[in-house]
């Protein structure tokens, strides 16, 4: 991913307000009941993370809910400078009871130094059993110590949606298009689509200093479609190089798309100067320069009418599909904060608990911005129809994966990845893009 921090935060304070429900009288009254979780009358439980705003009133909504039903009284502290205060914090041994860590890079860096408490192999064969792609929520929350000795420590709880491809219900009605459910059949509808005259797809990759992280974006989602997770994670890890045969198969289809001219709003020469924020206004002009645009569930906060296209059957999306021939199920790209224990106490423990139950979910849920892979939170509990949709996506899935840019070195993911993708945009071959930023994946060695 993606954004400097003032502009995620602007991203998502508009999204914030496409997706929330009005504040509700009591998020706690779910549709599932809350269990018994102890008393705790009095005690002080920290939580430290990045959600501010409308995130952060949300998060206290919800865990009000373990007030009343403990006694236990939490104290969230929220900032956009998270991951150089909890560092400091835990170095200093002055931690909160819970960091909410939004990448895991991070977390894992925390446990082998010794800084977090493993939440237990009990905690990891519930999410695996209740989350939907439920081993790979474990995996991404393991981690080693300084030992060497794995642990289950991160639990994922609000995440974040990326495998989605958005459009005008409108057109495809009007041209007699039907949504695809398999890769094969987005690749015929986009060529039929080039039949009829009109363009496939909107596309762009300009984003400042940011500039190609869509394009590594699609490519995420390409492996997880074009080859296995394992492979998808030796490839986060460099265990299988940028220039292996696996990730130039999927750059080489990313180029079948973005490419093309016939493909692309513009052409394939725009891809590379069109901000990634106007690229979905083409599905609304009129005429519409383009029938689609591949992008995370934040992208209606750049449509010209805020968000509202959703809500009034303006815009829809449908699940980036897989390739009906291969055996790879519905892999899932996303990301998502993973809540670990920085201070132990009985009572934190028990509000771990509580991030178990299905209640705690959808307290949140019935608020809006939020998305879950817990298989068993009520669907009904969710703000909005497209949220809806966006967890059945999320708790359907068989695989999930965290964006591998934001999991790779820095130099990588928000470096050569994105400098050379924005290079291949711009008309470099794939084998030369591919192995530019193996090159600098080996000078970092």
């Amino acid at each position: 991913m993606k954004f400097t921090l003032g502009t995620a935060a602007s991203v998502l304070v508009a999204a914030a307000s496409l997706y929330a429900a009005p504040t509700l009288a009591d998020v706690c009254d779910t549709p599932t009941p809350l269990g018994d979780l102890g008393k705790f009358e009095g005690e002080v439980i920290t939580i430290m993370g990045s959600m501010e705003g409308q995130d952060e009133e949300m998060l206290t909504n919800t865990v009000s809910c373990f007030e009343k039903a403990t006694g236990a009284v939490v104290k969230y502290s929220g900032s956009r400078d998270f991951a150089a205060l909890i560092v400091a914090d835990l170095r200093s041994n002055n931690a909160p009871n819970i960091a909410i860590f939004p990448q895991p890079g991070l977390a894992g860096d925390m446990a082998k130094e010794g800084f977090l408490t493993p939440l237990g192999q009990e905690s990891a064969d519930w999410m695996a059993e209740n989350y939907g792609a439920g081993p790979s929520w474990v995996a991404l929350g393991t981690y080693a110590d300084a030992d060497g000795n794995e642990d289950f420590y991160g639990f994922a709880y609000k995440m974040d949606l990326k495998s989605l491809v958005w459009y005008s219900p409108e057109q495809f009605e009007d041209n007699g298009y039907e949504i695809p459910d398999t890769m094969e059949g987005l690749i015929a509808l986009s060529d039929q689509m080039v039949e009829d005259g009109n363009t496939p797809w909107c596309i762009g990759v300009e984003s400042g200093n940011a500039t190609g992280w869509t394009a590594t974006d699609w490519m995420e989602d390409l492996m997880l479609r074009t080859t296995s997770p394992e492979n998808y994670d030796r490839w986060v890890s460099n265990d299988l190089p940028f220039n292996s045969p696996e990730v130039i198969n999927a750059m080489d289809l990313y180029g079948q798309f973005s490419r093309n001219d016939d493909y692309v709003a513009g052409g394939a020469s725009s891809v590379a100067t069109t901000f990634f924020g106007d690229a979905p206004k083409g599905l609304f002009s009129s005429p519409a320069s383009c029938m689609m645009h591949r992008q995370a569930s934040f992208i209606p906060a750049f449509f010209p009418k805020k968000g509202e296209e959703v809500a009034n059957g303006e815009a829809d999306f449908f699940y980036f599909p897989p390739f009906e021939a291969s055996d790879l199920g519905n892999p899932v790209l996303g990301a998502g904060t993973l809540w670990t224990m920085t201070k132990d106490s009985p009572a934190t423990r028990a509000f771990f608990e509580f991030m178990k139950e299905a209640s705690a979910h959808e307290a949140w849920m019935s608020q809006g911005t939020f998305l879950t892979a817990h298989t068993g939170a009520d669907l009904n509990a969710y703000a909005t129809p497209a949220l809806r949709k966006q967890g059945e996506i999320l708790s359907n899935a068989t695989t999930f994966r965290f964006d591998a840019s934001d999991l790779m070195p820095g130099a990588i993911g928000a470096g050569a990845f994105w400098s050379e993708m924005t290079a291949f945009a711009n008309g470099q071959d794939t084998k030369t893009t591919a192995d530019n930023i193996q090159s600098a994946w080996d000078a970092i060695k």
